[in-house]
């Protein structure tokens, strides 16, 4: 029967934590527009991105102040569906908000 060596054991552990790499993150983004009321921004920022609704006013002003802003950092295809779920939304709605996502 062999011995147990822990130290071995922690050393593949450890090489196999370093080689996992994590996946690429994307920014998602709201822009501004000038039809797109603020209120629907907000109840887009806590329906979709699940802000508080202090958070979600503080993006929305970001929006319209500055004509972009961010929503969340999240994986590709996280970004990717709520980008989507945005413009469904936005349409269902009436409304032509922009939403876009950017390696971060």
């Amino acid at each position: 029967m062999s011995e147990h060596r822990p130290e071995i054991e922690e050393e593949v552990i450890s090489e196999i934590r370093d080689e996992i790499d994590e996946p690429p993150m994307y920014k998602v983004l709201l822009h501004n527009d000038d039809y797109t009321s603020m209120e629907f921004v907000v109840e887009i920022l806590i329906l979709v991105f699940r802000k508080l609704p202090e958070e979600a006013v503080e993006v929305m002003l970001n929006v319209h102040h500055k004509g972009v802003g961010v929503c969340g950092v999240y994986t590709y295809e996280m970004s990717e569906t709520k980008v989507n779920n945005v413009h469904a939304l936005a349409k269902q709605y009436g409304f032509p908000l922009k939403c876009t996502m950017e390696k971060e």
